[in-house]
This record gives C-alpha cells, sequence and structure tokens, in this order.
C-alpha cells in the first residue's frame, strides 16, 4: 500500500520549484557535482569522484545495466559508496557496481529515493543549497 507523501506538506523555494520542473527528483550534473563536492572519507580527505562515463565504465565491466537510473542519480550513488564505504564494507568496484545497482534498482524503492535521502540530509545537517544556481 502507497501511503500519501508527507512532503506534500513542505513549502519549496520558488528556486527549488524551478529545479523540480526541469529535473523532478533526481540530480541534475550541477547538484551532484554539488552534492559529490562535500563528500569525505573517514579522517576528512575530500574524494576524487567518478565522473558519469567512469560509472557507465564501472557497471559495464561487472555486466551491470541498470533500469531505473535517472540522469546523475547513480553517478551521486556511486560517489557515495566511494567515499563512506568503498575499501570497506565494498571491496572492489565489481561489489560498488552492485551497490549503485542494489540503490538505483531497489524494488522497495520509489521514484526520487536517492534524491529524496539526499535532500532529509540537507535539511537535518542544515546544509544551504543555491537552487538557482543548480538549474
Amino acid at each position: 500500500m502507497r501511503r500519501t507523501s508527507l512532503t506534500q506538506y513542505d513549502e519549496m523555494p520558488e528556486a527549488m520549484v524551478n529545479y523540480m520542473r526541469h529535473y523532478g527528483p533526481h540530480f541534475s550534473r550541477k547538484l551532484c557535482e554539488f552534492a559529490v563536492s562535500m563528500m569525505t572519507k573517514t579522517g576528512g580527505s575530500k574524494i576524487t569522484p567518478y565522473s558519469k562515463e567512469q560509472v557507465k565504465t564501472i557497471l559495464n565491466r561487472a555486466g551491470i545495466q541498470l533500469e531505473n537510473d535517472q540522469l546523475h542519480d547513480s553517478v551521486y550513488v556511486a560517489n557515495m559508496c566511494k567515499a563512506d564505504f568503498l575499501g570497506s564494507s565494498v571491496v572492489d568496484e565489481t561489489r560498488l557496481a552492485m551497490y549503485i545497482r542494489d540503490v538505483i534498482d531497489d524494488p522497495d524503492g520509489y521514484d526520487g529515493i536517492v534524491f529524496n535521502r539526499w535532500y532529509a540530509d540537507m535539511c537535518y545537517t542544515g546544509t544551504a543549497i543555491d537552487w538557482e544556481e543548480m538549474l
């Protein structure tokens, strides 16, 4: 049973509404770059981000085709995994590709799940987003 989203009661800044009109609950290239720019490994060192082409290559090498990927969502997921799990519980790029698939094509997921989880983190941490810059 699908429940009514509580986000319908949120008041979005006009620039965010405009972003959503263009991209919906998904990462544009600019928003992905912004989100990834804040990612760090344990100890605070910045990651060297994967590009969209590098993520495609990683997925292809593992023989993985994503069914529900949109815009730069898989790029965000790949970089988040790189920052938080790669080299630890995700031991190599094949497992990274599997992780990306598990998140993007999660059968319990919904359209925009990656974006919405990230946005909830931004709200919780009080991180300001210049939505006009993300268009």
